[in-house]
Order: structure tokens, then C-alpha cells, then sequence
């Protein structure tokens, strides 16, 4: 064999074994039956064998999140919120908000002008509403019975889990935090020092935490006799915090109706306010499509993704006029122009292709309130029910507090209010008085469990975690399949833009699994180039995506879950 013909069997050998690497990544799965794709695979195997026993989506929801709230502490649990979004095959859609609300005791001047407050420790914590709002969606759809869904999370706490390569980063960037707090120290150090990759964590009082909720389901945490109620309260209490039985006796979940909006030939079905997500994501869509009407490529290319950044900025600048719709019912009326297409089509008129502008060019009357962590997991089952699903208690292990008695980690969700001393250095706008802080209140989102449909049929459920950046993540990963014909994996891997304070935050990250994003240089080039301020970021925002596909001239169908390696989950299905 000559050396020309060596070289090339070479090369064409390398391009069949990286394309044999490309196609047996994990984090993409091809079923016929049912998915789960959630940031931490263990969980996603948790919600898969509800599936296989008859469960409903909500079931598999159930034992997903509180898997979650073992295995991934820092992002999610019993101490935390949710929202989440459901869509049953027979067409029928709602909106369950299990947010956290600020404690009785609580008002818009309780810092006293000190944002430290609102941002960590016991004075930042809200009124946790995660199993509420789970076990209100089980009692209306699940087919399991409510212990065997809380069961897998009991096992992991009192079994032991092992540290995933996520929590090891989570908990080598709160390390400080962590040997900080009494009640986090005992779970998550050992001999001095952070749990590492592959060590065992237990978590033993959660554990019994998990029992107790299996049996005695919500008496015993939102009721003034139960135990955890009890326990929690006693240990918020001698840590100085506001909480009281009574907040958590008060506690509702509020079941709203979803947005529903047409993009192209697609029908999308999302979260409504106090989450910003689906009002944002649609006011987005609708100027976007504005350009593939006049011209079906219009959104390739750097011209194309310039595009979408002016669009994400009149986006951002809306969202800071929404808040909880029960305090402020001027909020009905900023969704309804978000939501509005002659609006958005004015809004289109007025971008430029050769330049961007300051704040004001937007409408930006507000400032923004950044937000943080949160765990995402988006499920179908085998009857096509669909569940969409973002938890969070807001930054990495939320207030920085574990309650000591129930092993539950303590949100910092009140940091996500603005303050009325919350100007913002850079653009000198003020806080928004509609995420003013009130006794009850829920303070703005930026989740966005969406779920996609066309002609009528379940298409899609997608969702991200990351914060404030959740908006921009899950609109990208929408138009990288929806638009750009994107297979499911290739449009959550590739890389994305974010923006925050009139700054393009575009991506820099290489991975815990060493995948390496960022956006291309010629991109970066061509936004310079348009007065864009650039600023690199290595935050990884994690995106969940089950995609339903139909085969050619067949009833055929399957489902593809993609888990985002971002975060190293993997789904599951069978």
C-alpha cells in the first residue's frame, strides 16, 4: 500500500472512531417508552424505573426531585422551590407554581440597606414550597404510591452516595462557606476538609427527614405538630432567622395557567409569572421570527446571532417589569404587551445590523437582580404525558446553612427580591419596585420549563438551570433544533451567548468531563465589530431536552433525552 493510501486509511480510521465516540456519549439516549433527562444520571435511573412500573410523569417527577435534593445538595431540595409545568396527552396543560415566598415577618426595608443580608445566611431565607407543590401534582396525577417515590432519595441519604464530578466542583468553589456552617461541615467535610470526587457523602438526618415525609407525607413539615415542621422552625429559630410555623401552616401552591404561544409551525407551552421565563422567551421568538418570514436564514451566521443578542436585550429590559401577578396586577398588562406580535414586530424594526446601543435603546427602566444554581430535569412518559421541571434554593448550598436536625439545606431565594437600595453601578438604574419584598410574596424568576408541540402532538420538553442565564440557554437550544436543524445533542452542546448589564457574556468553559466550550472567534469578531462589549464566562448553564420524533411514513416514534454535559448527568429511558 503506497504512503498516500496509508495516510488516508489513517485519517478516514480516526474519522470513523470519532464519530463511533460522538454517537456513545451518554449523555444522549434513544427510547421508545419513556425519558428522563436531568442533570444527575442516578436520578435520571430513579425516574426511569417509575416509569417502567406504570408510573405517571408526575411520579417520575416526584422521586426525580428528591433524588436531586440528595445527590446534587447544592442546587436543589426540600429546602428550596420549583416550578413546574405539565402537559398530559389528552392535551390539558398546567402551571404548578411551588415557588418560595417571603416569611410573614419579612418587608421591603428588612436589610436595612445591607444586600449581604439578602444574600446569604439565615435572613435570606424564604418559605420553602418544593414539596408542597410536589405532592399537590401527585395527588392530581400520580399512579404510585407516595412512599415508593420518596424511597430512592431516603436510600441515597442514608446509604451514602457518591460525590459526582459537579458536587466536587460545587463544593470546591463554597469550600469556605461549607467549613463555615456547623450543620454543612458535618455532612460534606472529612478529616478537615471538602468531600472529593468519588467520596461517600451521607447524609443520615435527611434521611429521617425522607422518612417521616414517606409516611406522614405533608403534616409533618408544613403542619405546627409535625416533626420536621418542628425541627426545621427550632433550628431557623436559633439561628436568628424569621421563619415560623405559621409561614409554613400559610403556605399555598398556586396552579396557574401556562403561556401558550405559535412560533412558526410550533406551538409553545411555558411558565407565567412571578417566572419572567416564558414572557421573556416569547417576546424573544416573536422579534426573531420577524427575520426568518422576510428570509428563512435569517438567523445563521454572525449577522444571525447579532440578532439574537438585540432581541435577548429588549427581552431583559421587559422582564424587569414582572413580579408575583397576586401583588401587582399592573404585571398582567407588562405580560400582555410581552406577549404581544405587533409589538414585537415594532421592536424588530428598530434593530440595527450594523450596530447595537446603550440601555435605554431597550427600554431598560430597572435593574437587574442576578440569580443563580437551580436543577432542571425534563421527563415523557410512555402514554406521552410531559413534564417540565426547574427546583433550585438559588446560589451553591443556597444560604450557606444546613438545619442541623432535618439535614435540609436552607435557600436563600429572599436574595432574588430587589431592595429599594439595589442600584446598579454600572447602568445607575434603580431596583423595580414590583420585586419589592411582602410578607407572601414571590420574588421574579428566570425558570423556564417549557414544553414544545406541533400539530397538535407533543414535539419537545426542554429546561435549563443557571440563573438569570436559563432564558437565554433554553431559547438557543429551541432555535439550534427548531430553526437550525440541529440534532438534539449538537444544539445543547454547542456553544452560547448570555448577557448581563448591556455586556455579552459569551462562553469559555471546558467542562468537569473536559468538553471544551466556546463561542468562535470570528463571532466574537463580528459582534466587536458592532460596539458589543464582550466579556468571557466559564458559568455553565445546563440544559435538559427531550425531543419526540416521528419516522418517515410510519406511526413509528422515539423519544431522544439529552442531559447536558456541563453538569456530567445522563438521561435514561427504556
Amino acid at each position: 500500500m503506497s504512503p498516500s493510501s496509508l495516510l488516508w486509511l489513517s485519517v478516514a480510521m480516526l474519522f470513523f472512531s470519532l464519530l463511533a465516540q460522538a454517537s456513545a456519549r451518554r449523555e444522549e439516549i434513544v427510547s421508545t417508552n419513556g425519558v428522563v433527562a436531568s442533570d444527575d444520571g442516578r436520578c435520571s435511573e430513579v425516574g426511569r424505573d417509575v416509569l417502567k412500573e406504570g408510573g405517571h410523569a408526575v411520579d417520575a417527577a416526584v422521586a426525580v426531585a428528591l433524588c436531586l435534593g440528595v445527590v446534587s445538595p447544592a442546587s436543589s431540595g426540600l429546602g428550596g422551590g420549583s416550578f413546574m409545568l405539565i402537559r398530559e396527552a389528552n392535551g390539558k396543560a398546567q402551571a404548578f407554581d411551588m415557588r418560595e415566598v417571603a416569611p410573614k415577618n419579612s418587608s421591603a426595608h428588612m436589610y436595612n440597606g445591607n444586600a449581604d443580608l439578602k444574600r446569604t445566611g439565615i435572613q435570606s431565607v424564604a418559605v420553602p414550597g418544593e414539596l408542597a407543590g410536589l405532592h399537590k401534582a401527585w395527588k392530581q396525577y400520580g399512579k404510585l404510591p407516595w412512599e415508593r417515590l420518596v424511597k430512592p432519595a431516603e436510600d441515597f441519604a442514608r446509604n451514602g452516595f457518591e460525590v459526582s464530578r459537579y458536587l466536587d466542583f460545587q463544593l470546591k468553589r463554597s469550600e469556605q462557606q461549607v467549613l463555615a456552617d456547623m450543620g454543612l461541615r458535618r455532612i460534606f467535610t472529612k478529616n478537615g476538609a471538602v468531600l472529593k470526587l468519588n467520596d461517600i457523602c451521607k447524609n443520615e438526618k435527611l434521611a429521617e427527614t425522607l422518612g417521616l415525609i414517606a409516611k406522614h407525607e405533608l403534616t409533618t413539615f408544613y403542619q405546627r405538630d409535625g416533626t420536621v415542621a418542628n425541627n426545621l422552625i427550632n433550628d431557623i429559630k436559633k439561628a436568628g432567622g424569621r421563619l415560623k410555623t405559621t409561614d409554613l401552616e400559610n403556605y399555598q401552591v398556586k396552579i396557574r395557567k401556562p403561556i401558550t404561544f405559535k412560533f412558526l409551525d410550533l406551538e409553545v407551552i411555558g411558565m407565567p409569572p412571578p417566572s419572567a421565563g416564558a414572557a421573556t422567551m416569547t417576546l424573544m421568538l416573536n422579534i426573531l421570527a420577524q427575520y426568518i418570514y422576510k428570509n428563512p436564514s435569517g438567523l445563521n451566521g454572525s449577522l444571525g446571532l447579532h440578532r439574537k443578542i438585540e432581541a435577548l436585550k429588549y427581552g431583559f429590559a421587559a422582564r424587569t417589569n414582572l413580579g408575583d401577578p397576586d401583588f401587582d396586577p399592573n404585571v398582567a398588562k407588562v405580560l400582555s404587551r410581552m406577549l404581544n406580535r405587533r409589538i414585537a414586530r415594532q421592536l424588530q424594526k428598530n434593530i440595527s445590523d450594523n450596530t447595537t446601543f446603550t440601555a435605554d435603546h431597550y427600554h431598560q427602566k430597572w435593574s437587574e437582580i442576578p440569580e443563580h444554581g437551580t436543577s432542571h430535569f425534563s421527563i415523557v412518559d410512555k402514554e406521552r404525558n410531559a413534564v417540565s421541571v426547574t427546583t433550585t434554593i438559588n446560589a451553591f448550598f443556597g444560604s450557606k446553612i444546613l438545619s442541623p436536625s432535618t439535614g435540609i439545606v436552607l435557600n436563600n431565594q429572599m436574595d432574588d427580591f430587589a431592595m429599594p437600595t439595589d442600584k446598579d453601578n454600572i447602568t445607575h438604574l434603580n431596583p423595580a419596585p414590583v420585586n419589592f419584598i411582602h410578607p407572601g410574596k414571590r420574588p421574579l424568576s428566570s425558570m423556564n420549563p417549557t414544553i414544545i408541540l406541533k400539530k397538535g402532538k407533543l414535539k419537545a420538553v426542554l429546561g435549563a438551570s443557571g440563573g438569570l442565564q436559563i432564558i437565554p440557554a433554553t431559547t438557543e437550544v429551541f432555535l439550534n433544533h427548531f430553526v437550525h436543524q440541529m440534532e438534539p445533542l449538537a444544539a445543547v452542546m454547542a456553544p452560547r451567548f448570555y448577557f448581563s448589564t448591556n455586556a455579552v457574556l459569551y462562553e469559555n468553559l471546558t467542562s468537569v468531563i473536559n468538553d471544551v466550550f466556546q463561542l468562535p472567534a470570528n463571532d466574537r469578531t463580528f459582534l466587536q465589530m458592532r460596539n458589543h462589549q464582550l466579556q468571557s464566562t466559564d458559568a455553565a448553564i445546563i440544559c435538559q431536552f427531550v425531543v419526540r420524533e416521528f419516522k418517515s411514513q410510519k406511526n413509528d416514534e422515539t423519544l431522544i433525552g439529552v442531559s447536558d454535559p456541563r453538569k456530567a448527568g445522563f438521561p435514561a429511558g427504556y
